[in-house]
């Protein structure tokens, strides 16, 4: 068996490559420090060359952030020629987590055919929550193109005995390191150094092939006046020999170097300008070269060879000795090391140096400075670590740090525990260094600000706000926020704005927060800001609200946020849309996929709206009882509101509708009985009375509680006579309603005998449901024998009236007339909206006041339409259209 030795005096370990080459899926490399088990895979890989094909993560001391390990992953296997094509890029965020990382990931790699290996170095240190389940999740759930190599210490929790019995593992132990005498011989040559064969023999027994021992012997020995005294000497354990070791390195290297490699053992990497400063000299980057390229303990982590670390069991025997020789020094140097990180944008290992020197005040300063970068980076594990190793009486007692910790509870804790630490650090305010006062106090009301937002608090939240949107208000740039924060406190502003129906404010604000976002490339901000700018549309018309929902998740596609919280708004958004158009499947999964994303308790106006629309879905859906208990969990949201939520009084009235179906009439009538005058004359509640009436087979009582109304609707006989949506903005979101109620008045004509008074209401419910397709009214008061006889009797929304009828006959409708598929470029959504006001009088500027789009826009559509359509005039568009069934036909042409 031949032996060579490898780039920097590493050795070709002939029997372990074969091993390797022809390992399972699945190879373990486990066994202790300075084992060789980095060198042997490094090596292995070089001599094969493999290098491009391969993705190597060392997992960072004490690793307790999932997401910054499967970060680390994902950009390993995207850095290799197998994997860059298939593994999709993805965005640290406050809210991704490893599994859903881990699920991103295996789909990716499912069409992964040529090999890929994947090296984890150092799992052991792997102690981040979930991660090894996760990791034993990935294992089990790739493409066997995939290989894994794993470089542990000990043994792992990660269900190995599976791949065991599958003959999908194999292993490489410590006994399988251990360096033979000929791997011996080829080390020493390597290192220039010779020694007789006893010599050799005997080190090799004392060693017991310890590849860390022998590297470190071959480095002592280079130039050493008497090796065969050293080799007579050298015995003990692993811990002994390495202490003598150590103690030989040292007093051979020149002064400058043994005072470089003491001084920078309590880094966990080292460049040659933090050792510069460390070390107080200069010229250290060429000394760390030297040293890796000797390999014995000290590593090159990057390719350009700028950054290194030294081995961790040497690396802990220096700094022993360092604490040994200069205790009184070790405090100043992770002072130093903290300031240099801190300088170079690292503030996490700049807070962990403060944090080692005992340097509370500093780590508290870097921390409160950086915090919300880190969290936006998606850090939020990190920033609870650092956290959690202030003591306990600093943590208590410093406002900055209960104001951090209270932001963390905000996003993922407890509203309660939240308001609590924000009222501490409030009090505490005034203990705070004079220079951070200012900055402490912009921080503390943009926690208010969101804490009043999640509670729908609008006074408070608009008194908070001035800190960031009053133009005398303090600087938040000057006093070390930064746009970021201002960013998020508009978007809050925005959307407390939103659920309290103040949307011309809420626009306003969210545009900024939103313009803001962009221009400070803050992606996350502005997926909230369009996830919210989804609701405002929303609120005034369903069909407005698709496209910046769609445009928030696909942000969240992009940087691979499916699961963020905020996605939870933009899919209740979609799943709101699409469940107004009666597209009841679609609809069910969105709003499947925003309750997984949504939390409740954190986001209870959010919830108010989701759980709403879930009861809708289910009523339609003929499920009553989860009905109920949708609009149950929608009402304990509500109770955890300051202000009344917009949809609050509609949740009600909904509930109240559910009920009167499943025969509680005399319950309603309580209900109704104990409301205030004012909410039993709006709309909805007039609603709820009308369809009362009717259960009680009262319909003049019907039409006189819908005449009632006074949400901008009136007319002789009922709605129907009335302007309906075409008024203010209050009458113009009410056109769910409006509808809601032409059909029970429908209803009542119907049950009157009045045919021409079912038509006309009909009629008229059909004239405002056309622009947006608003069919869930027509599924909640179903009505199919009215629909039916309206439908012969002629009508001019006929492709509209079929759509609702084949639903409501449990047959999912095809595409609108079933000949759209003949345009070669059909008509987008938006498209579609502005053609149904085509066959209008509606200018383009009125069209856009409808639609709350700009007159450009929708003069834009209109080409596209006419282009798509190939016609050059509104009267040909319209015609072409309504022969394609887009739109219906005229009841005059009939």
């Amino acid at each position: 068996m031949g032996f060579s030795t490898g780039a920097r005096g590493a050795v070709t370990r002939s029997s372990l490559f074969d091993t390797l080459a022809n390992a399972a899926r699945v190879t373990l490399v486990a066994a202790p420090a300075g084992s060789g088990k980095t060198v042997l895979v490094r090596s292995w890989i070089a001599a094969t060359g493999l290098g491009e094909r391969v993705g190597w993560v060392s997992v960072a001391r004490r690793e307790r952030d999932a997401q910054r390990f499967w970060l680390s992953v994902l950009d390993a296997l995207r850095g290799t020629r197998g994997g860059e094509p298939l593994v999709r890029a993805l965005t640290a965020a406050p809210e991704l987590d490893g599994a859903s990382i881990v699920e991103r990931l295996m789909e990716d790699l499912r069409p992964l055919a040529e090999p890929v290996w994947l090296v984890i170095d150092d799992l052991h240190e792997l102690q981040a929550g979930d991660a090894l389940e996760q990791l034993e999740r990935l294992l089990g759930g790739v493409p066997a193109a995939l290989r894994f190599v794993l470089l542990s210490r000990r043994d792992v929790r990660l269900g190995l005995h599976r791949l065991r019995l599958e003959g999908e593992l194999t292993e490489i132990r410590a006994a399988d390191l251990r360096f033979s005498l000929e791997e011996s011989q080829a080390l020493f040559r390597a290192a220039g150094v010779a020694l007789a064969d006893g010599a050799l023999e005997s080190l090799l027994e004392r060693t017991e092939g310890w590849a860390a021992g022998l590297r470190l012997a071959a480095l002592s020995l280079a130039g050493h006046p008497d090796p065969e005294r050293f080799t007579a000497e050298f015995s003990g354990s692993e811990r002994t020999v390495a202490d003598y070791l150590l103690a030989e390195v040292l007093e051979r290297q020149p002064p400058q170097v043994a005072h470089l490699l003491l001084r920078t053992s309590l880094l966990e990497r080292v460049s040659g300008p933090l050792a510069d400063r460390l070390t107080g000299s200069s010229g250290s980057e060429g000394i760390l070269a030297e040293l890796e390229r000797a390999g014995a303990f000290v590593i090159a982590l990057n390719p350009q060879r700028s950054w290194f670390r030294y081995h961790r069991l040497f690396a802990d025997l220096l700094t022993l000795e360092l604490r040994r020789t200069e205790p009184d020094e070790v405090p100043a140097l992770h002072d130093a090391a903290a300031e240099w990180f801190a300088e170079h944008g690292d503030p996490v290992e700049a807070v962990r140096h403060a944090q080692a020197a005992e340097n509370w005040a500093l780590a508290t300063r870097l921390l409160a400075d950086h915090h919300i970068r880190l969290y936006l980076d998606g850090g939020r594990a990190t920033v609870h670590e650092l956290l959690g190793k202030f003591p306990a009486e600093i943590a208590a007692a410093d406002p900055e740090l209960a104001a951090i910790t209270a932001a963390l509870q905000l996003t993922s804790g407890s509203l309660v525990q939240a308001d609590q630490l924000v009222a501490l650090a409030t009090r505490e305010a005034a203990s705070a260094p004079p220079e951070r006062r200012a900055r402490l106090l912009v921080f503390l009301a943009a926690l208010r600000l969101s804490l009043a937002r999640q509670r729908n608090d609008l006074d408070a939240v608009t008194e908070e706000a001035r800190a960031f949107v009053v133009p005398d208000a303090p600087d938040a740039a000057r006093i070390g926020l930064g746009d970021d924060l201002r960013a998020i406190a508009l978007c809050d502003l925005g959307s407390a704005e939103i659920w309290t129906g103040h949307l011309a404010e809420a626009e306003r604000h969210l545009e900024q927060g939103l313009a803001l976002a962009r221009r400070i490339k803050r992606p996350l901000i502005e997926m909230n800001a369009l996830a919210h700018w989804s609701l405002l549309a929303g609120s005034r018309s369903p069909s407005l609200a698709e496209e910046p929902a769609r445009a928030a998740l696909g942000l969240a596609e992009e940087h691979g946020w499916s699961d963020d919280r905020t996605t939870g708004v933009a899919c209740a958004v979609l799943g709101a849309v699409t469940l107004w158009r009666g597209q009841l499947d679609e609809a069910e999964a969105w709003l499947e996929r925003a309750e997984a994303a949504l939390q409740a308790e954190i986001e209870p106006a959010a919830a108010v709206m989701l759980y709403t629309t879930l009861g809708l879905l289910h009523s339609v859906r003929g499920r009553p009882k989860r009905a109920l208990a949708a609009f149950r969990v929608a009402q304990r949201s509500d109770s955890m509101l300051v202000a009344e939520h917009m949809l609050s009084t509609r949740s009600w009235a909904y509930m109240l509708l559910i009920r009167i179906g499943l025969g509680d009439t005399e319950g309603v009538v309580r209900s109704l009985s104990e409301m205030r005058d004012a909410l039993r004359a709006e709309l909805h509640m007039c609603v709820v009375l009308a369809s009362l009436r009717l259960a009680q087979d009262q319909p003049e009582a019907a039409l006189a509680a819908l005449s009632s109304g006074v949400s901008g609707v009136s007319g002789v006989s009922g709605v129907s006579g009335g302007s309906g949506v075409s008024g203010s903005d209050g009458a113009r979101r009410d056109a769910r309603w409006t509808i809601q109620a032409l059909l029970l008045e429908a209803g009542a004509h119907d049950a009157l005998r009045d045919a021409g008074g079912v038509s006309r209401a009909l009629e008229h419910a059909l004239d405002l449901a056309e622009p947006s397709g608003l069919i869930l009214p027509f599924l909640l008061s179903p009505a199919p024998d009215a629909l039916e006889r309206h439908a012969r009797s002629g009508t001019a929304h006929a492709s509209l009236l079929s759509e609702i009828l084949m639903l409501l006959a449990g047959r999912p409708p095809g595409p609108r007339a079933g000949v759209a598929a003949a345009l070669a470029d059909p008509l987008s959504d938006s498209e579609l909206r502005v053609l149904r006001y085509l066959p209008t009088n509606l200018q383009a500027q009125q069209i856009a006041s409808e639609l709350f789009v700009s007159v450009n826009t929708i003069r834009t559509h209109m080409r596209h339409v006419y282009a798509k359509l190939d016609v050059h005039t509104r009267a040909q568009a319209v015609s072409r259209a309504r022969e394609l069934g887009l739109l219906a036909r005229s009841a005059r042409s009939r």
